[in-house]
């Protein structure tokens, strides 16, 4: 039998891999907000200024992209949020009696 197709092998080595992982989500956390800033700021700037009706009501045009990429951003910062609760709990909760 291979030793990689153990589970208690696979297990340690998973859990290495997702503390690994965590580190790199907090070296990319800071590079993809300022990807998202860029992105917004070109759509600002390059998108015209017509309006669109939603729901009976005349929206700007560049809104829509703009709340699109500010959902992806919210969806990046509560992503890290949890990737730190998951390792904080992992920390704590590997003491066996």
């Amino acid at each position: 039998m291979r030793e990689g197709s153990q589970p208690e092998a696979r297990a340690g080595s998973d859990r290495e891999r997702l503390m690994r992982s965590g580190a790199d989500l907090d070296k990319r956390y800071p590079v993809a907000l300022a990807l998202y800033a860029v992105l917004a700021a070109l759509v600002w700037f390059t998108m015209g200024e017509g309006k669109v009706l939603v729901v009976g009501k005349p929206v700007e045009l560049r809104l829509v992209p703009l709340i699109i990429i500010g959902g992806l951003a919210l969806r990046t910062v509560l992503a890290r949020h949890a990737e730190k609760i998951r390792r904080s709990g992992d920390e704590g909760g590997d003491k066996t009696p």
